[in-house]
């Protein structure tokens, strides 16, 4: 199995889980860790606010482009392929009630011609699923929940390393584990083949952005 030079490293936003009072303090604080994580070198930063109305979610990611402007992180909005096209983000990333991988690769042909640079990419819980997304022409895949965690226990029980493992010989695209990652596991997912770590409270938790990225790329 070939491994990644180094693991590509995802900020997943969730303003709900942060201590502070207020609706507009949550989002900003949002936009602050996003500018921090982009600093620290975080390749990409996924907005996922899905209870938003719309334009709250686009001025967010609107923000959230704007503090990636100049840097080599990308910006994804969670779920609305509108909102990402609208607001420029770099890609979309779906969830099992999204559109389909597909019908998002057919309307990003239409509307932005060569689409190749916009990622397009979808949560998975089974290996089929990482699969069909493969086949539909997704960048990219997130499977998990891998280890044990609060955000994704909706999910069902933590899938584990060997189910990773699993996943990551039976595509070729980049799979990108998710769900209770920490500075100790980290390491052997990406010994199981993933391409890299998504996360919310390992990076929105975190009082130093930059030592967090530094150990998980090393």
């Amino acid at each position: 199995m070939k491994m990644a030079a180094k693991p590509l490293l995802c900020y997943v936003t969730d303003r709900r889980a942060l201590p502070m009072p207020g609706e507009m303090a949550r989002r900003e604080e949002v936009v602050r860790i996003a500018r921090a994580a982009i600093a620290a070198g975080v390749d990409w930063v996924q907005i996922r606010e899905k209870d938003l109305f719309t334009q709250a979610l686009f001025e967010l990611v609107q923000q959230a482009v704007g503090a990636a402007a100049g840097s080599s992180s990308k910006i994804l909005a969670n779920d609305r392929l509108d909102v990402a096209l609208a607001a420029g983000a770099a890609g979309v990333h779906l969830g099992g009630e999204s559109m389909p991988v597909s019908v998002v690769r057919k309307v990003c042909a239409e509307v932005l011609g060569d689409a190749k640079a916009f990622l397009v990419g979808r949560s998975c819980h089974s290996l089929e699923e990482a699969q069909q997304a493969e086949r539909d022409g997704a960048d990219y895949v997130f499977f998990g929940p891998i280890f044990a965690t609060p955000s994704k226990a909706q999910y069902g029980p933590p899938q584990g390393v060997e189910r990773l493992a699993e996943v990551c010989r039976a595509v070729r695209i980049p799979v990108i584990a998710i769900g209770g990652l920490s500075l100790d596991n980290a390491a052997e997912c990406f010994r199981a083949g993933a391409a890299g770590f998504a996360a919310i409270r390992l990076f929105q938790e975190s009082t130093d952005l930059a030592a967090i990225v530094r150990q998980l790329r090393a």
